[in-house]
């Protein structure tokens, strides 16, 4: 049997300021396997950047904090270890493209400094070596005239030539897991597809397995393997995306795609989900999708339901399932 190659349980990371207690991840569960992209898809506030940072230990301090939960990666228990154990960890085995690559990149270095100091920091080369590599990964990436790039800053490319050299940057020492945090906001469609296509040339030709992160269903489509769909911190549905797409269980899954815009129907009236998401400071005790849920009954704000298996490998939390 395939072990996995993250496994996330019951995470629940908050932000405390005052009497004020946001719960932004509330308890959620997650595996990934060696080689296979996972997508975590929900709306903007639903949880999703910050389990990514909560994986990387980079949570926001002082007022946030996880409080709870395990994630075990390479057999040990991540939020055991100490900031220098996690250091060696950090773009060696687990790497992440953050989300704007327009700010991410150091104006004041060149390329070839700032993807340099990575192989430096985990690998025991010269910088001349370290140089040659990241030519080489430039290449990989398709940044042409990698070889003139590296002397050159980042105000000098393109916001999707910055995005290839952060995705270079999260390759360079080929890791084991790449987080990708909405690596295709704010590129056109032409460089969205080039992105997307580097991703499984990168999964295919390093055994990397991939955690993205998106808003964008049309990208998911496109790339995924496994759909992790998140709501209000919590997963509210987990399937493979074939069975997301053909069969979605859960209410606000389904709703998800109900609004996407097809170009095969007559023309309508978009639909979009009523309502708004609940405040995550003031979570409803029952299940906290019900107060937009055109299927919600009374039981329904009385008791938070359990993620379970409602079709073998897809997982809703919905007890009118």
């Amino acid at each position: 049997m395939v072990q996995p190659l993250l496994s996330v349980e019951n995470l629940k990371t908050y932000f405390v300021k005052g009497d004020v207690e946001v719960h932004a991840v509330d308890g959620i569960d997650l595996t990934i396997y060696p080689k296979q992209i996972v997508c975590i898809v929900g709306e903007s506030g639903c949880g999703k950047s910050m389990t990514s940072l909560s994986i990387m230990g980079l949570v926001p301090k002082p007022h946030g904090r996880v409080v709870n939960g395990q994630i075990w990666f390479g057999g040990q228990d991540l939020l055991e270890l100490t900031e220098n154990q996690l250091s060696a960890i950090r773009g060696n085995d687990i790497s992440m493209i953050f989300q704007e690559p327009m700010t991410s990149l150091n104006p004041v270095l060149t390329i070839g400094d700032q993807m340099s100091e990575v192989l430096l920091r985990h690998r025991k080369i010269t910088k001349q070596q370290a140089l040659e590599q990241v030519v080489k990964m430039l290449e990989f990436v398709g940044v042409a005239r990698a070889k003139e790039i590296v002397k050159e800053y980042p105000h000098q490319f393109s916001g999707g030539m910055r995005q290839r050299v952060m995705i270079g940057m999260a390759m360079i020492c080929e890791p084991k897991l790449l987080i990708a945090d909405e690596p295709t906001t704010a590129l056109d469609v032409t460089i969205q597809a080039q992105v997307l296509e580097l991703m499984k040339r990168m999964r295919d030709e390093f055994d990397t397995s991939v955690m993205m992160i998106t808003h964008d269903l049309g990208v998911v489509a496109e790339i995924a393997d496994h759909v992790v769909v998140m709501y209000a911190g919590q997963v509210v549905e987990s399937a493979s995306a074939d069975s997301l797409f053909e069969d979605p269980l859960h209410p606000y899954s389904q709703a998800l795609l109900k609004s996407i815009p097809s170009l095969d129907e007559e023309k309508e009236m978009l639909y979009s989900i009523p309502g708004t998401v609940p405040d995550s400071s003031k979570y409803p005790i029952g299940c906290r999708f019900a107060e937009r849920c055109e299927w919600a009954q009374l039981s329904c704000t009385q008791k938070m339901p359990e993620l379970r298996e409602v079709k073998p490998g897809q997982f809703a939390r919905c007890d009118l399932i």
